[in-house]
C-alpha cells in the first residue's frame, strides 16, 4: 500500500514537473534564444579561426605558441567540467550557478582585451595565455550547468528548434561583426590595438546576452544527488559508468576523436597565409564565409536533429567537415579556399550541434550533469592535445600533414558513431512531446 501511495506521488510530481516546463515553454525558449542569440555573437569571435590565432602568432611569431595559447583554453575546460558537475548535482536548481560562472567566463575576455590594450610582448603573450585558460575553465563549468538548465527547460523535441535558431541568428549578427572586425578593427587597428578592440567588442555582446536568462523560470528537478559530491569519489565511478551503456561509451570516443579533429583548426587560417597575404580585409572576409554557412546551416541542422535526432547530424555534419579540409589540402586559389571555409564552418556548426545535446539523450536527470561533464572531458583534452600536436607537426614538417591528420580522426569518428543506436529509439528513451512556443 505504502508502495502504491509512493508510486502515485512520484506520477503527481513528474506531472506537476512536465505542465510546468509547458507552462514555461514560451518564456523560457525565447530566454534562452536571447541569450544564446547576443552570447554567440560575442563567442565566436573567439573561437573563430581567425581572430584568436592570428593575434597569439602575431605576438610570438610562432606555431608552437598559437598550439600552446590554444590548448592553454581547452585544459582549462577540461580540468573544470567534472568538478562543475559536482557542484550541481546535488542542486534543486542551477540558475544561480549558470549566472555566476557565465560572468566569469566573460571577465576573462575583458581581461584579453585589457592586456591586449596595456601590454606588449612577451608580457601580452603570457597574458593572453592566462586568459585564455581562465576563460577555458569557467567555459567548462558553465557548459556543464547551462546544458543542464536547458534539459529542464526545453523538451527534447524542442532543443533542436532553439539551437538552430540561436545558432542561426547569432550567427548572422556574428558574420557581420566579424566581417566588421576584421575589416575595421583590426584593419584599421581601431583605438591603437585592433584585435583588442575585437576582444572588447566580444565582452560587450557576450555580457548583453547573459542578462536575457534573468527571465528563466527553472522547475526544480524530480530527481538529484542526496547530498553534494567529493571529486575524487565521482572521478572513480566514470568507468563503470563508461562500461554500463555501450552507446554512450561510443560517444565519449566519438567526442574525443571529433575533438581530435579539431587539430588543424588554428593553422587553417595560417595555411592560406602561404597563398593569399592575410591582411585586415582578408581576416574579415575569411571570418564572414566561415560564420556565414555556419549560421545559415543551423536550421538544417536543428531541423534534422528534431526529426531525427542527433546521431544523423553528428554523421553528415563531421562528412561535411572531414571532406571539406580535403578540399582545403588541395586548394591554392582564393575561390577555393572560400568554398573550403564555407564547408568547415557548415560542418562544424553541425558537429557542435551534434556534441552539445546528443548527451542530453543518455541516462536519468540526476545522471545529467556527471554524463554531460565526462564525454565534454574527453572532447576537452584531446583539444588540449589538439593544437599542441598540430603545432609540433607544423612547425617539424607542415600544415597539410596536420590536415591529413585531422581527417583521419574525424573518419574515425564517423565509424564510431554510425555503430551506435538511435538513442530515441531505445525502450527507455522518454521524449518530452509539447506544443511549439
Amino acid at each position: 500500500m505504502n508502495h502504491s501511495k509512493s508510486e502515485a506521488c512520484a506520477l503527481s510530481r513528474e506531472a506537476n514537473y512536465f505542465a510546468e516546463v509547458e507552462r514555461n515553454l514560451p518564456r523560457n525558449f525565447m530566454a534562452n534564444l536571447a541569450h544564446g542569440m547576443l552570447g554567440l555573437t560575442g563567442f565566436r569571435l573567439m573561437y573563430a579561426p581567425t581572430f584568436v590565432p592570428a593575434y597569439v602568432f602575431a605576438l610570438s611569431g610562432s606555431k608552437v605558441a598559437v598550439g600552446f595559447a590554444l590548448g592553454a583554453q581547452f585544459m582549462g575546460m577540461a580540468l573544470s567540467s567534472i568538478w562543475g558537475a559536482t557542484l550541481i548535482e546535488h542542486r534543486d536548481r542551477v540558475l544561480k550557478v549558470v549566472n555566476s560562472v557565465g560572468w566569469l567566463v566573460r571577465l576573462q575576455i575583458l581581461g584579453l582585451a585589457a592586456s591586449a590594450f596595456l601590454l606588449s610582448g612577451h608580457w601580452a603573450l603570457i597574458a593572453a595565455c592566462t586568459f585564455l585558460t581562465l576563460f577555458g575553465f569557467f567555459s567548462g563549468m558553465q557548459g556543464v550547468a547551462f546544458n543542464v538548465l536547458m534539459s529542464k527547460v526545453i523538451p527534447i523535441n524542442q532543443r533542436g528548434k532553439l539551437l538552430g535558431l540561436r545558432n542561426f541568428l547569432g550567427g548572422l549578427i556574428a558574420s557581420g561583426v566579424a566581417y566588421l572586425g576584421g575589416r575595421y578593427l583590426v584593419g584599421l587597428n581601431a583605438f591603437g590595438n585592433g584585435y583588442a578592440s575585437t576582444f572588447l567588442l566580444s565582452f560587450i555582446l557576450t555580457s548583453i546576452g547573459i542578462t536575457a536568462l534573468r527571465f528563466v523560470r527553472e522547475p526544480q528537478s524530480l530527481s538529484v544527488r542526496a547530498q553534494p559530491s567529493r571529486l575524487l569519489e565521482r572521478m572513480a565511478e566514470i568507468p563503470a559508468m563508461l562500461r554500463g551503456d555501450s552507446n554512450y561509451r561510443r560517444l565519449f570516443f566519438a567526442r574525443g576523436l571529433g575533438a581530435l579533429g579539431t587539430t588543424a583548426v588554428p593553422f587553417y587560417i595560417l595555411h592560406i597565409g602561404q597563398f593569399i597575404p592575410l591582411s585586415g580585409q582578408a581576416l574579415g572576409y575569411f571570418s564572414l564565409v566561415f560564420l556565414l554557412p555556419q549560421t545559415v546551416s543551423n536550421l538544417l541542422w536543428g531541423k534534422i536533429a528534431d526529426v531525427s535526432g542527433y546521431r544523423l547530424v553528428f554523421l553528415l555534419s563531421v562528412g561535411l567537415w572531414c571532406s571539406s579540409t580535403v578540399l582545403l589540402i588541395f586548394s591554392t586559389s582564393l575561390p577555393l579556399f572560400l568554398i573550403a571555409f564555407c564547408g568547415l564552418g557548415a560542418g562544424q556548426a553541425g558537429y557542435q550541434i551534434a556534441s552539445q545535446s546528443f548527451v542530453l539523450e543518455f541516462g536519468k536527470q540526476h545522471e545529467l550533469p556527471m554524463l554531460i561533464a565526462v564525454s565534454d572531458t574527453a572532447s576537452h583534452l584531446m583539444m588540449v592535445l589538439g593544437p599542441l600536436l598540430g603545432g609540433l607537426i607544423a612547425t617539424q614538417l607542415n600544415y597539410v600533414v596536420v590536415f591529413w591528420l585531422s581527417v583521419g580522426f574525424l573518419f574515425i569518428a564517423v565509424m564510431t558513431v554510425w555503430r551506435m543506436d538511435e538513442p530515441r529509439q531505445r525502450s527507455n528513451a522518454r521524449p518530452v512531446n509539447s506544443r511549439k512556443p
